[in-house]
């Protein structure tokens, strides 16, 4: 009998909470996608909860959705984090090699990640991750795994990603009271990359935006490794909010004729083309002008994408990603987003689809799962191997960083 494992994960947003469960079977390389669960996010906004009652009832909802149709019960789950809150920064460890023979061993991988923690930073402030972009021994630099290696003096360059710690700890607090416990908080940029990201794209350089209903992640891969990430403000929610005021009606109905008639291509819509809103809403009664309608879209649309490129060309990679722009999340389903994105950034533009699962992939096929399905895959790769300060101790992050690295060798 092989070996078999349930893993699941829980995708916290705006808009929806969607919960995802999958077996991992030792014969198997992918996971297997045996559940999925969906309901509406009305206890929170913008990433944080605003009512403690209701998310915990819709994420309780998701996650019996989701053992419903999988069959098997659900008792720990890996959280996508996302928010304003998120913030990120790098930061340098250094430290000396004192012991016999001068040879690095795991150990002083551990005492460079805490030395590369050792940041001033509020004290609201929490860190989810801190993730090695490379190493130096000495003089060499570059070095993705210097286990092994001779030398008097180790380096890291490593980038930190941290949240407000109340905001975290409500979020925690809330799925703990729906019954299951936290394996790991993981920011939702990441999760979303490791469902729709290939190694070869990571090495080549590439930029993964999450358009999201409460805000847009971003997070740049190059060499095999995470060298940026930001949250901007922003989101389907923004596009939303501008429809219900640019056309005078109300925000329930805006968000009906966004996804019914919403487009990014004003320039396709023809002058004469009109939408009853009788026919939508009890509220709303007049006729709007479908080609206003696109041009609102169109124009905060076009704001998120210049808002990326000028993150990308504060790390000096603007138009300099050779794998380009992979966009997911439940905002890029928009009509016309891919030309946008192609004409603002100046780079490549695709649609993320989860690619590393099987099992009721017409289910999950969708670029708004690409987050619940990267907790999946996370796990899978790195279960009881968190390197987040946040939540574990250091021999436990130690036992990740082996695994971490592991992954990232050839």
């Amino acid at each position: 009998m092989p070996k078999e494992q349930i893993i699941a994960g829980l995708d916290i947003g705006s808009s929806k909470i969607r919960t995802v469960i999958a077996l991992l079977e030792e014969e198997k390389k992918m996971p297997n996608i045996i559940g999925v669960g969906v309901s509406p996010s009305t206890g929170m906004r913008r990433g944080n909860v605003i009512d403690v009652d209701e998310a915990i009832s819709n994420i309780s909802a998701a996650l019996e959705d989701a053992e419903r149709m999988s069959g098997a019960p659900i008792h720990h789950v890996f959280v996508g984090v996302s928010g304003s809150h998120i913030e990120s920064l790098d930061s340098r460890g250094v430290i000396a090699i004192s012991h016999a023979g001068s040879e690095i061993i795991e150990d002083d991988i551990n005492r460079v990640l805490e030395a590369a923690q050792a940041v001033s930073m509020p004290s609201n402030r929490r860190i989810l991750r801190i993730i090695p972009k490379f190493f130096s021994v000495d003089d060499q630099k570059g070095i993705k795994n210097p286990v092994g290696m001779i030398g008097v003096r180790l380096e890291v360059d490593a980038h930190i990603i941290t949240g407000q710690a109340a905001i975290v700890k409500n979020i925690e607090k809330c799925v703990h009271q729906a019954g299951v416990d936290v394996d790991d908080l993981v920011p939702s940029s990441l999760a979303a990359a490791e469902a729709v990201l290939s190694r070869r794209q990571k090495e080549l350089g590439v930029v993964v935006i999450d358009i999201g209903c409460g805000g847009t992640s971003i997070a740049v891969f190059e060499e095999g490794v995470t060298l940026y990430t930001a949250v901007l403000p922003v989101g389907g929610e923004s596009v939303t909010n501008d429809v219900a005021i640019g056309l005078r009606t109300s925000v329930d109905t805006a968000e009906k004729i966004k996804i019914e008639y919403g487009t990014t291509l004003p320039e396709e819509v023809s002058d004469r083309e009109t939408i009853d809103l009788s026919l939508i809403s009890k509220i709303d009664s007049q006729k709007v002008a479908k080609k206003h309608l696109a041009e609102i879209i169109q124009a905060r649309y076009h704001e998120i994408f210049v808002m990326v490129k000028d993150e990308l060309r504060s790390i000096g990679r603007d138009g300099m990603l050779p794998a380009g722009v992979i966009l997911t999340g439940a905002g890029v389903k928009m009509p016309g987003v891919l030309d946008l994105a192609r004409e603002v950034l100046g780079l490549p533009v695709q649609i993320g689809f989860p690619t590393e699962v099987e099992g009721v992939v017409d289910r999950i096929d969708d670029p708004a799962y690409a987050t619940a399905i990267g907790l999946i895959v996370w796990g899978s790769k790195y279960e009881g191997h968190s390197y987040g300060f946040g939540s574990v101790d250091f021999k436990k992050m130690l036992t990740g960083m082996k695994g971490w690295l592991k992954n990232l060798l050839p």
